[in-house]
């Protein structure tokens, strides 16, 4: 068999990424309509998306200020929403952390739901060098970061004359539920999972969001107890 080139990996990467912008697209474009519907301007919404580059927490962000919460509420809950990315790290570290400083430096920034889920999985199905899995990791990311980038500034320029009835906040949900309903495969997903969804229900009338904290750090420890209860078995 043939071993696969870095540069035929890369544009593996590539082609696996663009499905995703079927709803990256609608979800870059309802975050720059609802930014400049909340107040920013078109540089403050483009350098929240630049400088975050996280939908979840930055919708979140913007409804929090919106609502007048505390600045110390709004950081809480933004970074809540993001603590999966240092398990994203944790879990693509044995794969990349190899690579030089400025290639994981690059790889941190870019780490992004999409990213992470379609490169974890393809690493753990394949016998790629560094090199190779680097290639389809930044294969991924061309079509999607890009075009969060270039959406976010379509709707912070539209404004409120993108319409209502084009429903673009049905990105947000199908996006996570894309993502997520692959990754339930062992009892320690499942477990978090289960104990987020209660949770954030049971605490939705909590002020701020702040039953969104709660749940993320209790699903967490919950989903970490389950993979230490399980190990003695393997």
């Amino acid at each position: 068999m043939v071993t696969s080139t870095t540069k035929s990996i890369f544009f593996k990467g590539v082609l696996d990424g663009l499905p995703f912008l079927l709803v990256v697209g609608p979800f870059g474009l309802l975050f720059g309509v609802i930014a400049t519907e909340a107040g920013l301007n078109v540089a403050e919404t483009m350098g929240f998306s630049v400088l975050v580059i996280a939908g979840a927490s930055q919708f979140t962000a913007i409804q929090l200020m919106v609502d007048n919460a505390p600045t110390a509420i709004v950081l809480a809950t933004a970074l809540a929403v993001n603590l999966r990315m240092a398990m994203y790290s944790a879990s693509i570290t044995p794969h990349l952390g190899a690579a030089p400083l400025w290639k994981r430096a690059l790889v941190a920034y870019f780490l992004v739901d999409q990213t992470y889920a379609v490169s974890v999985d393809k690493y753990e199905r394949s016998d790629w060098s560094l090199p190779q899995k680097l290639a389809y990791f930044f294969g991924v990311v061309l079509p999607i970061c890009p075009m969060w980038y270039v959406l976010t500034l379509t709707g912070a320029m539209l404004g409120e004359a993108i319409p209502d009835a084009w429903a673009l906040d049905f990105a947000v949900p199908i996006t996570f539920l894309a993502l997520v309903a692959p990754a339930l495969r062992t009892l320690p997903h499942v477990a978090a999972a289960v104990t987020s969804i209660v949770l954030a229900l049971a605490l939705a009338g909590l002020p701020y969001n702040v039953g969104l904290i709660i749940a993320a750090i209790v699903a967490m420890m919950v989903g970490a107890q389950a993979e230490v209860m399980m190990r003695p078995r393997k």
